[in-house]
């Protein structure tokens, strides 16, 4: 029987990769980072200062990955309403259906990837994925 250590590491490595295969291998035309920065938005503006922070990343580094959303026409920048020397970077509807179809093709990829598996297999996957989510809200 592994100890909650070995059990601890397993499950963080299997998460991992996991994460790291369904953000690289389901395709699309955006670099995980960028759909992470378009999910952010999706709660609304925010300051190029708030994402670089949200994403853990320098400031410089964000505003390349801005002007690159921007540049393929999926953020927009506006003035900040209470500070002149800001702006906001405000997710645009083809940024939203950019993020939607991203979301898609993440979906079907982890469906192919379920397919075959027994019906008892999928039922361990459904417990499994509750149980992570009660790990993750303590």
């Amino acid at each position: 029987m592994p100890t909650i250590h070995t059990l601890a590491n397993d499950l963080r490595i299997a998460c991992q990769q996991v994460s790291r295969r369904v953000r690289f291998d389901a395709g699309g035309d955006l670099a995980p980072h960028q759909v992470s920065v378009l999910a952010k938005l999706k709660a609304g503006p925010r300051t190029p200062g708030e994402l670089a922070d949200a994403e853990q990343i320098a400031p410089p580094s964000m505003t390349k990955t801005v002007n690159c959303l921007a540049d393929r026409g999926l953020v927009t920048r506006i003035d900040h309403p209470t500070d002149g020397r800001s702006k906001l970077v405000v997710l645009t509807d083809e940024g939203r259906a950019q993020l939607a179809r991203t979301a898609r093709a993440r979906d079907d990829w982890m469906e192919q990837k379920l397919r075959g598996l027994s019906p008892a297999e999928l039922d361990v996957l459904r417990e499994a994925t509750g149980l992570l989510a009660r790990v993750l809200e303590r």
